[in-house]
């Protein structure tokens, strides 16, 4: 089993909060975190145990011996407002920790519920850092510190591996067609499931599509109307779409960044697959031929790069913010990062040469923010790091590694 770089930050939670609400998709291990700290464990998946929390929650809630995890908190979301009775009756911390697998705060009720009580943490699919069993490696720390040195290697093919197989720990053990197999698995059995759960879809096969382009999508600037014409539904379908796929971990929408340094931004957020391994099952890339030949690939990679930064800004224990930046006149930049007084300015790049016009954006934005220290990134297919000047600096993908 991998070490997790969110453990230390949970027991901190425990520590600190009577509630902790563990988020994140299926099968990313979050039972298994919870089974490390906790030896009463039960789980609403249990049709039996759901009845009895739902209709006599007071009776249920009575008998639970303390602390616990309650998995799968979102299929009886009435229990929470019994959970806060009993902890303001007797308020000691680290007596429950929830797991879900689809956002219970997203409902304002739930979020108030329990509001001064609870403490909400999110785990992510496996990071490149944890596979290689370094989980206390953070890459945002690595980049704000200027710790750049990397020994001289090929990372090309590891990170096309990387890229394929996604973060969800049971992928480690499989091979070959056995993660074909899992990955169909997953989408047909947790995706389309738990959005039938969470909405009223009257038409699966419409959301099956939906979920199918919006993979060609991941990268790309949101175009609500084209998904929709390409679809064959409504925007207001699209909309409830989008939610679904967000509140169930499986995607994320990258907000633009404003700023007020003379520039007319583009207002639509970036859309993301959460991993890439669910995103290569659903563009039917499975080798490393087909990846590098595919019109996704640069998208693919960017799509990479952003799963690896979310996981490490979450692990962080600082307050950041991550945006997508792009101008009316084009000036285009994948990631803008802000953590505390520092920004960093992030591009990808396929290739496995840098040139200077690799920078052009990050400079013009660099020269437009005085306030803040701003370190350029450009991530890049090649061997070496390559140091322009103090704030300009191109990194393999292996920092990754």
């Amino acid at each position: 089993m991998k070490k997790r770089t969110l453990e230390a930050l949970l027991k901190m939670a425990l520590d600190t909060f009577p509630v902790v609400l563990l988020n994140g998709a299926r099968q990313i291990g979050k039972s298994t975190l919870a089974l490390n700290n906790f030896k009463n464990y039960l789980t609403f998946d249990d049709g039996e145990l759901r009845l009895y929390a739902k209709e006599n929650p007071k009776g249920f809630l009575k008998n639970l011996e303390l602390p616990i995890c309650l998995d799968e908190i979102q299929k009886v979301p009435t229990i929470l407002e019994y959970i806060k009775i009993e902890v303001d009756k007797n308020r000691k911390n680290g007596r429950y920790l929830l797991t879900g697998s689809s956002n219970i705060l997203d409902y304002k009720e739930s979020k108030d519920t329990l509001a001064g009580r609870i403490c909400e943490l999110r785990l992510y699919p496996l990071s490149c850092k944890e596979k290689k069993d370094k989980p206390h490696e953070n890459i945002i720390e690595k980049l704000l510190n200027k710790e750049f040195k990397l020994p001289k290697s090929d990372y090309n093919n590891d990170i096309i591996e990387n890229i394929i197989d996604g973060g969800y720990p049971e992928i480690l053990y499989l091979k070959g067609l056995q993660k074909e197999l899992w990955f169909k698995s997953y989408i047909a059995t947790y995706i389309e499931r738990d959005a039938r759960a969470l909405a009223d879809i009257r038409d699966i096969d419409s959301f099956i599509k939906f979920v199918n382009i919006l993979a060609t999508r991941s990268g790309t600037i949101l175009n609500k109307s084209s998904l929709s014409n390409d679809i064959g539904i409504k925007d207001i379908t699209t909309d409830n779409y989008l939610s679904i796929m967000t509140r169930i971990y499986q995607a994320t929408l990258l907000k633009p960044y404003f700023a007020n340094i003379g520039k007319q931004f583009i207002k639509s957020p970036k859309v993301f697959f959460n991993d890439t391994g669910i995103l290569c099952s659903l563009l039917k890339m499975n080798t490393q031929e087909k990846l590098l030949s595919s019109p996704y690939s640069g998208q693919l990679y960017e799509t990479f790069v952003f799963c690896e930064l979310q996981k490490h800004l979450a692990y962080l224990q600082k307050s950041y913010e991550i945006y997508h930046y792009r101008t009316n006149d084009k000036k285009e930049i994948d990631f803008i990062i802000e953590v505390e007084n520092e920004i960093l300015a992030i591009e990808v790049k396929q290739s496995s040469s840098i040139k200077k016009e690799d920078f052009k954006h990050i400079i013009d934005f660099q020269n437009h923010r005085y306030d803040k220290k701003c370190l350029g990134v450009v991530f890049y297919n090649g061997e070496m790091v390559i140091e322009l000047s103090d704030n300009l600096v191109a990194i393999p993908f292996g920092m990754f590694l």
